[in-house]
C-alpha cells in the first residue's frame, strides 16, 4: 500500500491510498458522508489488486486529508479535488466509484470537466441531489439521526454516528470493525458534516447527459438512500446497468464484496 498527498482546490492536502497493479487500469474509489478510504478495504485487499491500479481518496474533511472550514459548499471545489487526483497521480481514464455522497462528487466533476478523462462510473447507493431536492429520497431513520451529525456534544454525536453505521451495515460487523468505523466517523469534525449536508444541489441534468458506461448498485432494503433514488437515476441514465442487491443495505460493497468486486471487475474490463 502506497500513500500519496495530492493538492486539491484551494491548496487543501488530500490523502490517497494506492495498491494493486501499477500498470493496470485505474479505479478511483470515492467514499460517502463522514467516512474515509478505509471503507473500501474489501476492495483494496482483494483479487482486484492483481489486475487493476486501485486508489481510494480521503475526501476533504475526512480521514487523513485536511479539514478546512467553509470549504465544502461549492461544486467546483469537489470537481477540482477529483481533477487534482486524476492529474497529479497521472490516472489514465479512471473508473470513478462513488458511494452515497460520492454521487454528487462524481456529477460535480463531470459538470465541470466532462467525461473525456474518465472511463465510466459506478454509483453505489449514490445520489445526484442534496438538500431539499434530496429529502424525498432519504429514509426516516437517517433523517431522525441527522441533527446529531452536527452536534458538538460528544455523546449525542457518537450516538448519531453509531446509528448511521448500523443503517449502512445492520449486521455482520465484528466489534473491532464497528469500533474502526466509529473511529473514522468521529474523526470528521461537526463543521465538515454540516458543510456537506448544507449543500443544495440538483445534478439531474448532468447525469442525464452522461454517456460513458455506468453501473448503479443498490440494495432493496437501503434505509439511508431509498431505492426510489435508484429508479430515478435509472430513468435519467437509461444506458446504465442496474444491479439490485436483495439482502444488503447501504453498503453492498462491504456486505457482499465478492459479488460487488466481480461486477466492478466486469465494468472496468469493459470500459
Amino acid at each position: 500500500m502506497k500513500a500519496h498527498t495530492v493538492t486539491g482546490d484551494g491548496g487543501t492536502k488530500l490523502h490517497v491510498q494506492e495498491t494493486g497493479k501499477p500498470s493496470g487500469k485505474p479505479i478511483l474509489f470515492i467514499h460517502g458522508f463522514s467516512q474515509c478510504s478505509l471503507a473500501w478495504s474489501k476492495q483494496l485487499d482483494s483479487d482486484l489488486a492483481a489486475s487493476f491500479r486501485l486508489l481510494a481518496l480521503d475526501l476533504r474533511g475526512h480521514g487523513l486529508s485536511d479539514k478546512p472550514r467553509d470549504a465544502y459548499g461549492d461544486s467546483s471545489i469537489w470537481a477540482n479535488d477529483i481533477h487534482g487526483v486524476i492529474e497529479q497521480l497521472e490516472l489514465s481514464k479512471p473508473l470513478l466509484v462513488g458511494w452515497s455522497y460520492g454521487g454528487p462528487i462524481i456529477s460535480d466533476y463531470v459538470a465541470r470537466y466532462g467525461e473525456d478523462a474518465i472511463a465510466g462510473s459506478s454509483w453505489v447507493a449514490a445520489v445526484c441531489r442534496l438538500g431539499e431536492a434530496l429529502m424525498p429520497f432519504l429514509g426516516p431513520q437517517f433523517l431522525a439521526a441527522a441533527p446529531g451529525f452536527f452536534s458538538a456534544d460528544v455523546e449525542e454525536s457518537v450516538s448519531a454516528l453509531r446509528t448511521l453505521i448500523r443503517l449502512c451495515i445492520p449486521g455482520g460487523l465484528s466489534t473491532a470493525e464497528e469500533a474502526l468505523m466509529l473511529g473514522f466517523n468521529v474523526a470528521v469534525p461537526p463543521h465538515v458534516r454540516a458543510g456537506l449536508l448544507s449543500r443544495n444541489l440538483n445534478n439531474d441534468s448532468v447525469v442525464a447527459d452522461m454517456k460513458k458506461p455506468m453501473l448503479i448498485t443498490w440494495a432493496e432494503k437501503d434505509a439511508v438512500a431509498l431505492p426510489t433514488m435508484r429508479d430515478h437515476l435509472a430513468r435519467l441514465a437509461p444506458h446504465a446497468k442496474v444491479s439490485p442487491y436483495a439482502g444488503a443495505r447501504h453498503a453492498p460493497f462491504w456486505e457482499a464484496p465478492e459479488r460487488f468486486n466481480g461486477e466492478l471487475r466486469a465494468l472496468r474490463e469493459a470500459a
